[in-house]
């Protein structure tokens, strides 16, 4: 595959969009450096496109209804390679993927998910932690495998659980705190060629990591505020 100048992203979402506007404003303003293609959704009423519209990005919906797995993920496929793509950003998309679109798009496809992986995989992360009692809570930036959020984990961030908190308004913080800072940061190092999935593990710099990077380390904190 020959990657372009700048790199064209395809991004794939099912709610408000509110990590795709963190894609397009470290686009618009430099921090990176891709083109965003398409933004892609199977939800007809999902903000997000509105947010693509509106910056004359093409926005398309892809309904689930009347497809198996297979072929919804036959038909994804299809849609990212019309514009095509480099990369692909999982950006809050609830639906799964099978084999056959992973290995598709393996080493080029990144997810966000709220939680510090690889505790609380899955749906209704905020719900869990505070029935847990949890004093930790954040997001996670990881490869896409065939493993359910269970791809070499990239990029955390983590907030204090507060008491009084109910899962709404830890999701808020993890968002707001987390989540808008991480994504466009990693997938900066991805289309800039520094970051990359090698087998089993992913690779930052040159360097194989052992642990993934963290938010809270002082040159991360520098690198999100750029």
């Amino acid at each position: 595959m020959t990657v372009r100048t700048p790199p064209r992203l395809v991004v794939l979402i099912s709610g408000t969009g509110r990590n795709l506007q963190a894609i397009m404003d470290a686009i618009s303003d430099g921090r990176l450096h891709a083109r965003l293609a398409a933004v892609i959704s199977d939800q007809a009423d999902a903000y997000g496109l509105e947010r693509a519209r509106r910056a004359g990005i093409p926005a398309l919906t892809l309904p689930a209804a009347g497809h198996s797995r297979e072929t919804y993920n036959a038909a994804l496929a299809e849609r990212i390679d019309a514009f095509d793509a480099d990369h692909v950003a999982l950006a809050g998309f609830m639906r799964i993927l099978g084999h056959a679109f992973v290995t598709r798009y393996r080493g080029r496809m990144l997810n966000i998910h709220p939680s510090l992986l690889p505790e609380y995989r899955g749906l209704h992360t905020h719900e869990r932690v505070l029935a847990a009692g949890e004093r930790w809570h954040g997001a996670s930036v990881h490869f896409v495998t065939d493993e359910l959020d269970g791809g070499p984990v990239v990029l955390q961030g983590r907030v204090p659980v507060r008491a009084g908190d109910d899962a709404e308004t830890l999701a808020r913080r993890v968002m707001s705190d987390v989540e808008v800072r991480i994504y466009p940061l990693a997938l900066a190092w991805l289309v800039d060629g520094r970051l990359t999935l090698r087998g089993s593990a992913a690779w930052l710099d040159g360097e194989r990591l052992e642990a993934p990077r963290q938010l809270d380390e002082p040159d991360m904190k520098e690198a999100a505020r750029r």
